[in-house]
Parts: C-alpha cells; sequence; structure tokens
C-alpha cells in the first residue's frame, strides 16, 4: 500500500495544523519508512514500534538543537511514521508496537501483508482520499503543483 499512506498523512495533518508553511514532503518520506525498512529484513521491525518512533523523534530534536528551520522540517518524518502506526493498525500487533517491553519481533509479518485481501479496499479508499485532497488543494492548477514540488506547501482555498 502506498497511496493510503500517503493520503492519510497528508490529510491528518492538514486538519490537525492548517499551517500553510508546513512542508509535506518529509511527511510522507515518514509515512512511508517503516514499510519500506522494515519489510527487506522479513517483516514488522523496529520502525513498527513506538520505542523506535520515538527514538527517530529523539535524534531529530537532539540534531537540530539551535538549528530551528531544520527541526521544523525533519520533525514530519517521525510524526509521519507514528501516523503509519496508527492507518496501518500495527497497534493490534502487541509484541512488535510495544517492543521491547511486551517481546519481540520474532516472525511477525507487516501489518499490510497480514491483512491480505483488505488493503483493496485500504488503498481504494486512499486513492478517493487523494482525489479529494488532489481538488482540496487545487492541484490541477500547475503553479500549485510546483509550489508543492519545490516547497513541500499546501494550501487549502
Amino acid at each position: 500500500m502506498f497511496i493510503w499512506f500517503v493520503a492519510t498523512a497528508v490529510l491528518t495533518i492538514h486538519v490537525v495544523f492548517r499551517d500553510s508553511r508546513f512542508d509535506y514532503r518529509p511527511l510522507i518520506v515518514g509515512a512511508l519508512l517503516p514499510d519500506l525498512i522494515d519489510g527487506p529484513f522479513g517483516g514488522a521491525g523496529v520502525l513498527h514500534s513506538v520505542i523506535g518512533a520515538v527514538a527517530i523523534m529523539v535524534v531529530v530534536m537532539l540534531a537540530t538543537i539551535g538549528r530551528r528551520q531544520l527541526r521544523k522540517q525533519l520533525i514530519a518524518v517521525p510524526i509521519g511514521i507514528l501516523l503509519h502506526l496508527v492507518y496501518d493498525g500495527a497497534f493490534a500487533m502487541d509484541q512488535v508496537f510495544w517492543w521491547p517491553f511486551m517481546g519481540g519481533f520474532d516472525d511477525q509479518a507487516l501489518p499490510v501483508v497480514s491483512r491480505g485481501w483488505w488493503n483493496v479496499p485500504l488503498e481504494l479508499v486512499g486513492v478517493a482520499l487523494a482525489f479529494w485532497a488532489w481538488r482540496l488543494f487545487g492541484l490541477h492548477d500547475g503553479e500549485r503543483r510546483r509550489r508543492f514540488v519545490q516547497t513541500g506547501q499546501l494550501v487549502a482555498p
């Protein structure tokens, strides 16, 4: 699944923050990162745990002390990871989600793999949400698309 995670993350942040200066590009990266990193290793791992997401947030916060603009941009990555966990239903896998407190990663498939065919309707909902976001942010306008590519900003009219 790809569009499901991107659309839900972008729309969630838009509804919560309503900040026209927010850079959605690192958020999108963060929303896709858990499956991209954990998947090649055979299943759910550290990035599907709360500890993994919080650790990345701590690293971002420590690495950007005194660099406010960079922090503002990079903090979107762990936020995207946390949103991935929510929209992936990772919390249903206690051993992985609460690692190391509840267990480990022993043969835990990615939630997207465990869901099987349920991914199809979720991805279709993601496509519908993406079309809605496209219209909401006026991305049919070439200038707005260029602004998103260059700055990561999405502005609802």
